[in-house]
């Protein structure tokens, strides 16, 4: 029932511009890093893409995910949610490299994952032959490399482009309103420590989760070539299957929000700790105050309060957001 995701064909660095970077839907990018070495490698063969990425690695430690075979490369938790189905390993890159070398013709093989690696760490130099300019912005890059893998639907705060720059790779993307109808495990226990869906994407079970047959109305589908990229906007569920024998992607975060602001999901914690469990009529009363101040805030709010004496309800910059910072954190220690 998804619906093919939006594409530009054939693009180019040219083609990353501020109405693309600052989209509130998703985007294909067809054919934008083509040209890297490590694409041509890739394609050519995946032994001659692990030898391309093997010029680069030093001696970096990462951290990598093993499963066993029985869980065909779905990375979850384990039957009663006390745990998760595979293990979490500090490991040089050029072992998993060699597993994944080991297994490239193994029909049902364990599953090897690193994800979330910086590059330039990680692998010194790759980004002088393999990198997208985007301009003003100062991304986070970032290697995933593995096997076939699947990954629950999760959401992450920062815009994001990845490029599949080997093996190919399908997206599922939901907006955000669609959270409810996803079925989200715990917040605070998750695989890679960001909440995901316990929806098997493969095998849903409808009766246990009968609202995700209507999210799944509203998805977003693409299957993603080597050389291929994506544009997932900030705060999109978004689950990623690795469909080949080997699969590398490469990333870009940015936000487009100053570096001093915090975490969002810091502040939904904190609610719960001093919101939730409020009278209905309380949490009702909070729920206008939020408003009023920070989801429908204009100058209106404000307007009557000389700007010398609005405090923190004046502009928000870096020295405003340290004595908040530290206020909150004094509160905290009562």
């Amino acid at each position: 029932m998804a619906k093919p995701m939006r594409e530009i064909t054939g693009a180019t660095p040219a083609s990353l511009t501020d109405a693309i970077l600052t989209a509130a839907e998703p985007l294909v990018l067809r054919g934008l890093a083509a040209s890297w070495p490590l694409v041509e490698a890739s394609l050519r063969s995946p032994r001659e893409g692990i030898a391309y990425l093997r010029r680069f690695y030093q001696d970096e430690v990462v951290r990598a995910m093993i499963g066993p075979p029985e869980i065909a490369g779905r990375y979850f938790y384990n039957a009663d949610l006390s745990g998760f189905n595979f293990n979490a390993v500090n490991v040089k890159l050029d072992a998993i490299l060699d597993q994944v070398l080991a297994h490239l013709d193994d029909p049902c093989p364990p599953t090897f994952y690193v994800g979330s690696t910086t590059v330039d760490t990680c692998l010194p130099g790759f980004r002088d032959e393999n990198d997208l300019d985007l301009g003003e912005r100062d991304p986070l890059v970032s290697v995933w490399t593995g096997n076939r893998s699947r990954i629950p639907a999760h959401h992450d705060l920062p815009d994001n482009i990845a490029c599949v720059a080997a093996g190919r790779r399908r997206f599922t993307l939901f907006p955000p309103e669609q959270l409810s109808k996803l079925y989200i495990g715990p917040l605070d226990f998750a695989p890679a420590n960001q909440a995901i869906s316990l929806v098997d994407f493969h095998q849903p079970d409808l009766v246990k989760f009968p609202r995700f047959a209507e999210a799944m109305e509203h998805a977003q589908v693409a299957e993603l070539l080597p050389g291929d990229a994506i544009f997932i906007p900030s705060m999109w569920w978004h689950h990623i299957e690795a469909l080949d024998s080997f699969n590398v992607l490469i990333n870009y975060w940015w936000r487009q929000s100053p570096g001093y602001m915090d975490a969002p999901v810091n502040t939904l914690m904190h609610a719960m700790l001093t919101l939730r469990e409020l009278p209905p009529a309380q949490r009702l009363a909070w729920q206008e105050m939020f408003r009023h101040y920070i989801f429908e805030a204009d100058g209106e709010a404000t307007a009557h309060i000389p700007q010398h004496a609005r405090g923190v309800l004046g502009p928000l910059d870096i020295d405003q957001a340290r004595l908040m910072r530290a206020a909150i954190i004094q509160k905290l220690k009562r």
